[in-house]
């Protein structure tokens, strides 16, 4: 069950989804980046990611991300449930599916400034 919220002015999508397959490494321009492909139970697809990982807040947020889904490693991500604030045009957090905790992304890099 999908449920609407306001964040810093801006309406989201809370609601679960299955990652499907994911990519870590370097996009056309040579920027290391990260994607993660969900899958909503409505059969719609979405992909968060796409920021600049160089440096140590891209490894801190690649750590967090791990820790939230509770795995050990990025191969394992495949097929793990989270939960998903997210609008028409992107993701802005993800969440473990049972606790409390997640990653808000853009709140993530505006820390490290």
């Amino acid at each position: 069950m999908n449920k609407e919220i306001t964040v810093d002015g801006v309406e989201y999508t809370l609601g679960n989804a299955i990652i499907k397959s994911t990519h870590l490494g370097f996009e056309d321009h040579g920027i290391m980046t990260f994607w993660l492909n969900l899958e909503y139970s409505s059969c719609t697809g979405q992909r968060a990611g796409g920021y600049s990982i160089d440096g140590s807040k891209g490894m801190d947020l690649i750590t967090k991300i791990l820790t939230i889904v509770g795995v050990k490693s990025w191969e394992e991500l495949p097929g793990k449930y989270i939960r998903v604030y997210s609008t028409h045009i992107g993701v802005g957090a993800i969440f473990n599916i049972l606790e409390d905790r997640g990653v808000w992304f853009k709140k993530h890099f505006e820390e490290a400034e």
